[in-house]
């Protein structure tokens, strides 16, 4: 073989080594953060799992509200009527954050079962979801998240029966979005959502804690 083509051989071979040993050093970081971000007109670095987290996290918020909501007219016991409020005062506002911060980075903002454009103020808009199959239900394949027949077990059930069913239902939802929230400080890369993943993890298992006591009592 000629010897100019014999070093332009060598040349490409050790080209395609070089190549292949960036490649597999940027696998390992590839592993343990995402690497595709975004940046918004607002200056907000985020990615495709801050997006997820908030868009997963909305309808999944929006379904304990709507709970909280079932218990507004209930007699409960003071324990349970304050894990009730407590729901409402921590979920609303976190719909709220994490709503504008999909509008800040120009994402869709999933649909639900209340106003996230006024959350809170106009709870009522929930009570539209009554009788949609689990197909029409926003969210309905995430973790932790009831089912239409279970939310309608919930709304039908007796004073008697409510309270424990509630608890037990609150405790499968909570840790659904415990789940969400630990991919999120794992996979996320925007401060903000995840350090509300982090409170949501932490608030939420305290719930649970809360709950289950309170079922072990009855």
């Amino acid at each position: 073989m000629h010897p100019t083509t014999l070093r332009r051989l060598a040349s490409a071979t050790g080209a395609i080594a070089l190549a292949l040993s960036l490649a597999a050093c940027g696998e390992g970081k590839d592993d343990a953060k995402p690497a595709a971000v975004e940046t918004a007109r607002n200056g907000d670095v985020f990615n495709e799992a801050d997006v997820e987290f908030a868009t997963m996290m909305i309808p999944h918020h929006a379904q304990a509200l709507q709970m909280a909501l079932l218990a507004q007219d209930r007699p409960l016991s003071p324990e349970v009527r304050a894990l009730v409020d407590q729901i409402q005062a921590a979920q609303t506002p976190e719909v709220e954050t994490m709503t504008t911060w999909l509008m800040d980075w120009d994402k869709e903002v999933p649909a639900t079962s209340m106003d996230h454009a006024n959350a809170g103020h106009d709870m009522e808009d929930m009570e539209d979801m009554e009788g949609a199959d689990d197909s029409e239900m926003p969210g309905h394949d995430m973790p932790g998240m009831m089912s239409a027949e279970q939310m309608a077990e919930l709304e039908e059930s007796s004073d008697a029966d409510f309270p424990a069913l509630w608890m037990e239902m609150m405790i499968e939802h909570h840790e659904g979005a415990i789940t969400m929230a630990e991919t999120e400080q794992e996979d996320g890369r925007f401060p903000d959502a995840i350090e509300l993943a982090k409170a949501i993890a932490e608030g939420q298992a305290a719930e649970i804690d809360t709950m289950e006591e309170l079922l072990d009592r009855q």
